[in-house]
């Protein structure tokens, strides 16, 4: 495979994994301890993954609950996540701070589908975008020392490419949008 193909593959690789790392952080009802990947503790000034301060564990389908290595962290813990945009309030009993998934409503369910369509139509732009770029270099090597016929292949393994990852963030909302509508 052409090196120049192998950068943009590479490209939409990354705006597919972002695409699940997204999805991944939308709640589904159950308790999902990926909700907390982007929630950032105060952590003697700095701010430190939820992950690295204390021990996360499901003890239930619709609970998660979090036991913090240091007792003195459990404000600083509880504070960051509600304060992050997961719609939960923690309960803190001293020791542990639990987080309860309530079940989801359908329409609330509807609306998370129509989230992850956005989210998912997002990322197929990206991915279009970074087959327009790769066909604008392509068309400027044109002027210089590659054939017209060496383009048209390139163009022609960039489209297949980016049908690919088109094909596969398709059915990665699909898939995600049926475990939402799952009751």
């Amino acid at each position: 495979m052409d090196e120049r193909i192998k950068k943009l593959e590479d490209r939409m690789q990354k705006t597919y994994d972002f695409l699940l790392g997204d999805f991944a952080t939308i709640r589904a009802g159950r308790a999902n301890p990926h909700v907390l990947d982007k929630i950032k503790v105060d952590y003697y000034g700095t701010p430190t993954p939820i992950q690295q301060v204390g021990n996360i564990s499901v003890p239930d389908a619709r609970m998660i609950q979090i036991a913090p290595w240091e007792k003195s962290l459990l404000k600083a813990i509880e504070k960051a996540i509600q304060t992050s945009d997961i719609g939960i309030n923690p309960t803190n009993d001293g020791s542990v701070i639990r987080l309860v998934f309530p079940e989801l409503t359908e329409e609330r369910r509807k609306d998370l589908v129509k989230e992850i369509r956005k989210k998912g139509e997002e990322s197929k732009v990206a991915i279009r975008n970074i087959r327009r770029d790769g066909n604008d270099s392509f068309k400027k090597l044109a002027k210089t020392e590659v054939s017209e016929d060496e383009i048209k292949q390139l163009e022609d393994a960039l489209q297949k490419l980016t049908d690919k990852f088109i094909k596969e963030v398709d059915k990665a909302v699909d898939e995600k949008s049926k475990d939402i509508l799952k009751v």
